[in-house]
């Protein structure tokens, strides 16, 4: 009769550990999903309101169309004119303090889009890399460069669970675009080269000339990061890119959008 009663109460624990797990892993995988798509979404609906409201107060990067350089290239078609650490939730770049360009912690102040990851694919970019700050969107790095100027604008993202925002970095390729807006212009970014992998305190990848970039100067780049593997954080993922152009919002979507 013992016997039976610590099988029974072994069953009976083994099914009640069952579902705390099936019940842990619905919320990493759906639940933290819904919630961030849902944080995302509203984060865009808010800017593209205060967008359309009326002006958009904006830190101010180097003239529209410079090149990185700091030469004067020839207008494009269509408009556009040519331009010249790794974080899961919670890391930070180097130092604390005052967000630049104005930027305020915590705030929405741009939305990227990445065609290579679908035509829906938009995601708000929001200042400071904090665990919260990642479960509502992508962060920009304390003390990286504004958008669209010299330096590198720097940005963190999931890679799983909150939404899965950077899930297919690894299908990033040269020449492929990420586009931003901050209401006023829109800013396409090319990527450089294949992803790039490194260790979590590799701090130096979101420098304002990263040593392993292959950029040989000061300029007007991007990085991307995230976890790598998918589900762990062991290492990170590096994507860098620079800007390719710009374009008034006014003039319509960039060429990059436009397929």
């Amino acid at each position: 009769m013992r016997a039976r009663l610590v099988v029974r109460t072994l069953s009976e624990l083994c099914v009640t550990a069952g579902t705390l797990i099936v019940l842990l892993v619905v919320y990493v995988l759906y639940w933290t999903g819904v919630r961030a798509d849902h944080a995302m979404d509203g984060a865009i609906d808010r800017l593209q309101d205060q967008w359309s409201a009326g002006p958009v107060e904006r830190p101010r990067p180097p003239a529209t169309g410079d090149a990185a350089d700091g030469s004067t290239p020839p207008a494009r078609g269509g408009g556009e004119r040519a331009a010249a650490p790794p974080a899961r939730g919670g890391d930070r770049a180097r130092g604390t303090g005052a967000a630049p360009g104005g930027y305020r912690d915590g705030r929405a102040f741009a939305v990227m889009y990445i065609p290579r990851f679908g035509p829906g694919w938009a995601k708000p970019v929001l200042q400071g890399t904090g665990t919260e700050v990642l479960k509502k969107g992508l962060g920009h790095y304390d003390r990286t460069a504004p958008l669209g100027a010299v330096g590198n604008f720097a940005v963190a993202g999931h890679r799983r669970t909150y939404g899965d925002p950077f899930k297919d970095v690894p299908e990033l390729r040269p020449g492929d675009a990420v586009v931003l807006t901050d209401g006023t212009t829109w800013y396409t970014y090319r990527v450089d080269r294949a992803p790039y992998r490194t260790r979590p305190e590799d701090i130096g990848v979101i420098d304002p000339v990263p040593a392993a970039s292959g950029f040989r100067g000061p300029g007007r780049y991007l990085t991307l990061t995230t976890c790598e593997p998918e589900w762990g954080h062991s290492h990170r993922l590096i994507v860098w890119a620079r800007l390719d152009g710009t374009r008034p919002v006014s003039d319509g979507r960039p060429g990059a959008l436009s397929g």
